[in-house]
């Protein structure tokens, strides 16, 4: 049983859902949200504090500063406070209700953005009010998530090696695409260790991580409206991009066994089907998936039916289905 004294040494608990009695396939989940950061962005905020820490950019008068839509957010508020530390998230109107009133439980100062930048979107406004705190004050530190070499490290180091352990024969690998830390992390990894594994990337639509149109995007986390810097393309396999419906409905699915798990998880989920779907017609891929975060912070959009058929119509309300014969049964409406 472990023993800790802060929250953020809490972080690997080996915990994987094996999905194949839902999906019909080798798939599993590596859960990253059993953590008092609540997802995998756990990782990304310790390491980039201790990173601060080593290097003496973390002065004894230094006020954190980062951009987030919520998960990171979350996360460097609770390494922060336990560290006693100041701390500003700076994020968007997309960001969950409950998510910014825990922030601010933590003590953290949360900075709301409502208008967009006209090139860079929420994402680009973020950052502008950033780089204007630091401009304005030499105490603020911006760790900088989309930059910060700690950032993916940290899962080249700890979650790909995890992963590596305990499937020995895995085949291929989904990573959720924000920042692209987890992604880079991992895909470097393997690339360097076991080269018989595909990384394929996960993304939301509307998102500009891989060159596809910006579009409106309502469910923070995945996807961005900016290239994420930390992206190299030859380290990834193939891509592939998922709506919000189809997110919204793998979520729903996962929630109908008893899987409360974010919108993040619901992208990979229906993103490792999808692409399983057309590539693996004989299932006999060993596949996993990372799982970044779970659902409690979603119950009033994702999980809440007015919202849902508000913003995405009756038939995102409905649990996807995936059977037997196919990879996902659907009869309402065509994948994106």
């Amino acid at each position: 049983m472990p023993t800790i004294t802060s929250p953020h040494e809490l972080l690997e608990l080996g915990v994987y859902v094996d999905l194949r009695p839902l999906l019909h396939r080798d798939l599993h989940l590596k859960c990253e949200g059993f953590n008092f950061g609540g997802s995998v962005k756990m990782r990304t905020a310790a390491a980039m504090i201790a990173a601060a820490e080593h290097d003496g950019s973390l002065r004894p008068d230094s006020i954190l500063v980062e951009s987030s839509s919520g998960n990171l957010g979350i996360a460097l508020s609770v390494v922060a406070s336990s560290k006693n530390l100041k701390f500003t998230c700076v994020t968007d109107r997309r960001c969950n209700t409950s998510t910014q009133r825990l922030m601010r439980a933590l003590g953290t100062n949360v900075v709301v953005i409502d208008e967009q930048d006209p090139e860079g979107g929420l994402l680009g406004a973020r950052k502008a009010y950033v780089r204007q705190l630091c401009q304005t004050d030499r105490r603020f530190l911006w760790l900088n998530q989309y930059e910060n070499p700690a950032a993916w490290m940290v899962h080249h180091d700890t979650t790909a090696l995890e992963i590596a352990k305990e499937f020995p024969d895995l085949d291929v690998l989904f990573v959720g695409t924000g920042t692209g830390g987890t992604l880079m992390g991992c895909a470097r990894y393997f690339k360097q260790n076991a080269r018989n594994v595909r990384v394929v990337a996960v993304d939301a639509a509307g998102s500009v991580n891989f060159g596809g149109p910006a579009g409106p995007r309502l469910i923070p986390g995945l996807g961005a409206s900016l290239p994420a810097p930390a992206l190299d393309l030859d380290l990834v396999d193939d891509i592939v991009s998922v709506s919000e419906t189809d997110t919204i409905r793998a979520c729903r699915a996962l929630c109908a066994r008893g899987f409360l798990f974010g919108g993040s998880t619901g992208t990979v989920v229906s993103g490792a089907m999808s692409w399983l779907g057309r590539h693996d017609p004989g299932r006999s891929l060993r596949s996993l998936a990372i799982a970044p975060d779970l659902g409690d912070r979603y119950l009033d959009t994702v999980y809440d039916d007015r919202w849902v058929i508000d913003h995405f119509g009756p038939p995102a309300a409905e649990p996807m289905v995936w059977d037997q014969q196919s990879a996902i049964h659907d009869p309402d409406r065509g994948r994106s």
